[in-house]
């Protein structure tokens, strides 16, 4: 509704018109003003979707256009777009943004990702609650992955230079680690909801200091879509509710519930570091895989992408998806929480602008990797990188 569009559903989260007008902005700064020269559609709008000077917490009280029209603006900027399309010269002689269109993937990426943060203000929000049109049947478990498994130690190569990855995975460069164990799949409701029954939200001695202070703050005491209903569970997403289901990853947790699992558990969040060895190095040939699985593009069979059930499948549910070492599913389904923070690797160099990450490194982010099942399928691989407060 245009209510809903225009709210502001969180304080951690934009409006969806403000994230709308925001994707039209970028397009229009990359792929009209800085590559041809042309002024702005809407010269008034650029410090009201500045991602950096315009904080999350304060984007609801800015003059973002409303419904018809910020769709207004977004067309006009879009028709722009294509027009200038014709003329890009993306051999070599573009430059460095255009050649192969380099510029315009990144663009691409960028309100594919957008689309992710959209759909989670559309979880969030209260009352009128987002049905989606389409549902896809997503497969089942044929066994459910046991235990954990080993990633030997010995270097690795971490990262990427492919030419359209974005500026924080590069440079790609050698890691040495000492060999870990990591849980075959992640963490399933099954699992948390065994934390909860052993008093798990009550018990101090699983929580960091600022993670008892936030759950104290916020009065956690289950996931944030979990709800009892009688002797068991139900889970909501975006406007489903249905019985909770054990073999499905938790989703919805904060950093600092994922943490105090852990410590439960007694075992630790992995690095980035370890996350990324064990999604992407094959030990037998030394060679690193962009995709867990191997070289082959995503697709239905190997995991949980682009949108297709509004869902997580089941643990075990993608056999032909499992890594090198054996983990399952560390692409789709659901992000996933590192100890990490959000740094650069040595060498990082910013391109093709400092906003995208360098304003970011050193602040109070966690790492977050592996993409989820509102994640497209050309915008993750096993160097992708996000990163989100803990809470």
């Amino acid at each position: 509704s245009e209510q809903a569009l225009n709210a502001v559903h969180d304080s951690l989260l934009s409006p969806i018109a403000w994230d709308l007008g925001h994707i039209a902005t970028l397009e229009d700064l990359w792929l009209a003003q800085r590559t041809f020269g042309k002024p702005p559609v809407r010269e008034e709008l650029g410090d009201v979707y500045n991602q950096f000077t315009a904080p999350r917490g304060e984007r609801g009280r800015l003059p973002y256009l409303r419904s018809e029209d910020c769709l207004d603006y977004m067309s006009a900027v879009r028709k722009r777009t294509l027009s200038l399309l014709e003329h890009a010269d993306l051999s070599q002689r573009g430059g460095r943004l255009l050649t192969d269109g380099y510029i315009y993937q990144l663009v691409a990426r960028h309100e594919r990702q957008h689309s992710e943060t959209i759909l989670q203000t559309l979880q969030i929000m209260t009352g009128e609650q987002y049905a989606p049109g389409r549902e896809t049947e997503l497969p089942g478990a044929l066994e459910e992955p046991k235990g954990m498994v080993r990633v030997p130690g010995g270097p690795f190569e971490m990262g990427t230079d492919s030419r359209f990855a974005y500026d924080n995975e590069r440079p790609r460069h050698v890691r040495e680690l000492d060999a870990f164990w990591i849980d075959a799949h992640s963490v399933t409701n099954g699992r948390m909801l065994e934390f909860i029954e052993d008093g798990g939200y009550d018990r101090r001695e699983w929580w960091s200091k600022r993670g008892w202070e936030w759950k104290q703050r916020e009065e956690a005491d289950l996931p944030r879509y979990w709800q009892r209903d009688g002797y068991g569970f139900l889970e909501r997403s975006l406007a489903l509710l249905r019985p909770l289901d054990p073999l499905k990853p938790v989703c919805h947790v904060s950093w600092y519930e994922a943490d105090a699992y852990a410590r439960y558990a007694d075992a630790r969040l992995p690095t980035e570091a370890e996350w990324e060895k064990a999604a992407s190095w094959d030990g037998a040939s030394g060679l690193k895989r962009p995709y867990p699985w191997g070289d082959d593009p995503p697709d239905t069979v190997r995991a949980s992408l682009d949108q297709l059930a509004f869902e997580t499948a089941q643990a075990g549910a993608y056999p032909r998806g499992a890594s090198a070492c054996g983990a399952h599913q560390m692409v789709g389904d659901v992000w996933e929480w590192t100890s990490s923070g959000f740094e650069p690797y040595e060498g990082f160099r910013a391109f093709p602008y400092r906003e995208y990450s360098e304003v970011f490194f050193g602040g109070p982010f966690k790492g977050l990797r592996g993409g989820a099942w509102s994640t497209q399928r050309d915008a993750v691989s096993t160097t992708f990188r996000n990163w989100d407060y803990p809470e």
